[in-house]
């Protein structure tokens, strides 16, 4: 059995229980993967679907797996690849939680809960720290494609959209991931303390 990854980084996966296809299945788990190969723990929902494709990748290589609930709500049995757990009392402190430590956030297609965790997640990003958020898979690029065309989601100089990143495969991700892993900046930025609100 191999040991445990050492974990340098936090990476917050967004992602629904009903996959969209097979392909953004395998996807999930590619990814889930390769955080935990580069050194990321995962955090995430917890439960099934691509949250647990995820979290299967991440656990193959020895990876920490977080899942992040709410305490009053009771959505079942967490997936079986989960290593610990957090049961919070408001969902602001579960957006915080996701958010706050994340060192970056990949989110792929689900229903309005993701989505509510994806436009948390960007407006985070572009008001209170900018995040790396990358978007993967077919369907959360069509999200993506959409929220730009109808002008939700638009850059100006006071809102940069650096932060975002469109991710169509796991080649692709693998690419950024180096890259973005690769940068003094990002390993300074790691290591930086959380927002001043406190929250973790």
């Amino acid at each position: 059995m191999s040991s445990p990854t050492r974990t340098s980084f936090s990476a917050t996966f967004f992602g629904g229980v009903v996959p969209a296809s097979e392909a953004e299945q395998s996807l999930a788990c590619d990814i889930g993967r390769t955080l935990a190969e580069a050194g990321f723990s995962l955090q995430h929902g917890g439960y099934n679907g691509l949250m647990q494709e995820a979290a299967r990748g991440a656990a193959s290589a020895a990876g920490e797996v977080v899942a992040v609930t709410l305490a009053e709500v009771n959505w079942g049995d967490f997936n079986p690849y989960v290593s610990q757990a957090f049961r919070l009392p408001r969902m602001g402190d579960r957006l915080h939680r996701f958010l706050d430590g994340a060192d970056l956030v990949v989110a792929m297609g689900g229903g309005v809960g993701t989505l509510h965790e994806l436009t948390a997640a960007m407006w985070y990003a572009g008001n209170i720290r900018p995040v790396p958020v990358w978007l993967a898979g077919a369907t959360a690029l069509r999200l993506l494609a959409f929220l730009r065309s109808e002008h939700w989601l638009f850059e100006s100089p006071t809102r940069p959209l650096g932060f975002l990143k469109e991710i169509p495969d796991v080649a692709a991700f693998g690419r950024a991931l180096t890259e973005l892993t690769d940068s003094g900046a990002f390993a300074a930025a790691a290591t930086a303390s959380t927002p001043a609100n406190g929250r973790g």
